[in-house]
């Protein structure tokens, strides 16, 4: 099986992300799929011996949407394409409103008044075919594959309206004129429908935008161009795409350095055999550091003294840069546990309010007195329009993508949602010593480190102290683990704040440990950096690895932390229990607005004696305001400390 993560254009609400994934899981050769709404991507687990990109493109097509698998083709492009068009569009349509409007109002052509109905209709139908023509062929698509969506609920609201409003202009006198019943048209009310739909989704793009600024940040690391050594000898530029293993590359001072490689030569005003790096953007260290011949270097560092040569090692996604990239893309696609829930709701929402409208009409028939029919349409409209999935499809994902970026530029890598949000409920941490806590001196010689007083064999990690107490305020409970001798993790202990700590463990004990602590009903995380920590990584709650550690570890681990900085992690843990939270009061309010305003809708408050109801036109505001109130919420979460 292998892993792909491929963007995915076109989706408009949480029902069109569940009917991509619904979609994918059910083609054969696909062992897993999961789609981002926030994030526009599918992350798929497939056999490509039993299903290529090519067949999954065209059943993902058939169903209205765009799988972009080429190379040539560029996801970013064709979105800001999209949302250039988008503008356009609302902009049209907001022009098309204001004539609809002055028409309806009698404040132009006011000698045609036997002709206003006309030019409305007019009006509304050039606003339809060319503001709002894609909610129509999408909502075909999704009833032609049994399916449904936001832009089928646009499309039968405003569909209904204009349809109700033409009969009436035609025919009105006619049918209801003679019977002594005022009529009237509803033009404006199905152009006010698009013009609002357009702006909401307009404001809801610009705001998602902001919620993956992270990931753009740090695919911003990486160079669009580098100088190679080309066979004559000489420096030659060329895009980063074309760069191959073993290419040599020339990196100066202020320059990214482009791909993974090994220095062949080095060299700055301080010293003829080095460059100095600065590696905060991947590790967080602040001071640079020395690179000489044989050493490693990491692709979106920055040599800020001298120059230097390199052979490239790792290129493109298999670079440290890229596999950071790949691990916050995939941890943004995952779902949190209640999302599943809400992406089923999302399945059956909109048929369930195609329902509620049905509802609505039929009983507004019976009860409406002589205005039957005209308010029977308006309310079932104002139902159909109202209704926001969106809402509720974007609670969870964009509060996830933003605390996933943001834990990113604290040089935190979650892996899952899941990780994140099992991180707010650790209330027991069990810590490693060496390596973990404690850094070895390596001038020492371990034969003759006994000799030394306990101070100098060891360091503290940066702001080890401070993590500790941070832990403790969080009312955490943290355990140190260590092979070393009594007197040694006792010392330590007492230098960090721990009161609890165990001298002379093997591997096992600090799995027995994190079992000992699980049975007492405590969810543990455990953080280490070697192997001899593996097997209590995989069976904590939460394993969170030291990014200097070995890669086995970080395997494991749920959580990495790129840097030595142990601050990260009451950090890591605050920030969980602020993302979970957002999620929680997003999905309120989005489960509220529903809730409360589907009813108004419906007119419910003239069964006790209250003359209120949501119009169209302020129900289609109404719904655009829900959406991009759940995005704007949880970009507050950017600016949390």
């Amino acid at each position: 099986m292998e892993k792909k993560i491929i963007p995915v254009v076109g989706m408009a609400c949480s029902a069109c992300s569940a009917n991509v994934e619904k979609k994918l899981n059910s083609l054969h050769g696909i062992g897993k799929a999961s789609v981002s709404l926030t994030g526009r991507q599918a992350m798929v687990e497939y056999d490509p011996e039993v299903i290529t990109l090519e067949q999954m493109k065209m059943e993902i097509s058939n169903i209205g949407y765009d799988m972009v698998i080429e190379k040539d083709r560029s996801a970013e492009e064709i979105e800001k394409r999209g949302l250039s068009q988008l503008k356009r569009r609302m902009i049209l349509s907001w022009v098309f409103s204001a004539l609809c409007m002055a028409v309806s109002m009698g404040w132009i052509f006011t000698g045609f008044h036997a002709g206003k109905n006309q030019i409305a209709l007019i009006i509304a139908l050039a606003n339809m075919w060319w503001c709002g023509r894609q909610f129509y062929v999408s909502a075909w698509k999704q009833l032609w594959h049994g399916t449904a969506n936001m832009d089928t609920l646009v499309a039968l609201s405003t569909a209904i309206a204009f349809v109700f409003s033409a009969f009436n202009t035609f025919w009105g006198d006619t049918v209801w004129g003679s019977r002594g019943i005022e009529w009237h048209t509803y033009f404006d009310a199905s152009v006010m429908i698009i013009t609002f739909v357009l702006t909401g989704k307009w404001l809801e793009e610009k705001a998602k935008d902001s919620t993956a600024g992270s990931i753009k940040e740090l695919m911003g690391m990486q160079p669009k161009t580098a100088r190679i050594v080309n066979k004559d000898g000489e420096l030659e530029e060329v895009p980063i795409s074309t760069i191959a293993k073993g290419d040599v590359i020339e990196v100066r001072a202020g320059e990214k350095i482009p791909v993974d490689g090994e220095v062949k030569s080095a060299e700055s005003f301080m010293t003829l055999d080095a460059a100095y790096v600065d590696e905060g953007m991947i590790t967080g260290e602040p001071t640079p550091v020395a690179k000489r011949k044989g050493d490693r270097v990491l692709a979106g560092t920055i040599p800020n003294q001298g120059k230097l040569r390199m052979r490239a090692r790792e290129i493109g996604e298999q670079t440290a840069l890229g596999q950071i990239i790949r691990t916050v893309q995939e941890a943004q696609n995952s779902k949190a546990p209640v999302q599943r829930i809400v992406d089923k709701a999302a399945l059956v929402f909109v048929p369930i309010v195609a329902g509620l409208a049905l509802a609505t009409f039929i009983v507004w028939w019976i009860v409406g007195g002589n205005a039957a029919l005209p308010q029977a349409v308006l309310s079932a409209v104002a139902v159909l329009v109202i209704a926001c999935p969106c809402a509720m499809g974007l609670a969870t994902p964009t509060a996830l993508m933003v605390g996933m970026g943001k834990a990113a530029e604290r040089h935190i890598l979650i892996k899952d949602a899941a990780a994140l949000e099992n991180l707010r409920k650790v209330d027991a941490i069990v810590i490693d010593k060496t390596g973990t806590l404690t850094l070895p001196n390596l001038n020492v010689d371990f034969t003759k480190s006994e000799q030394l007083p306990l101070e100098d064999r060891e360091t503290l990690k940066p702001h080890a102290r401070e993590a500790v107490k941070a832990l403790h305020h969080q009312g955490i409970e943290v355990h140190m683990m260590s092979g070393d001798q009594e007197e040694a993790a006792r010392y330590w202990a007492e230098k960090t704040g721990i009161l609890h700590y165990e001298s002379k463990v093997a591997p096992s004990d600090k799995e027995k440990k994190v079992r000992e602590l699980q049975a007492q009903g405590r969810t543990v995380a455990m953080i280490g950096d070697g192997v001899n920590d593996t097997q209590a990584l995989a069976l904590a709650d939460v394993g969170i690895a030291i990014g200097k550690g070995t890669d086995v570890a970080m395997d494991v681990a749920q959580v990495t932390l790129m840097g030595d900085d142990l601050q990260t992690i009451p950090d890591a843990i605050h920030l969980s229990r602020n993302t979970v939270k957002m999620i929680w009061q997003n999905l309120f309010w989005a489960f509220i607005y529903n809730i409360v305003c589907i009813p108004l809708a419906a007119g419910v408050l003239y069964l006790f004696g209250i003359n209120f109801q949501i119009t169209p036109m302020w129900a289609s505001a109404l719904m655009a305001l829900s959406s991009i109130s759940v995005v704007a919420n949880s970009l507050r979460l950017r600016y949390m400390k």
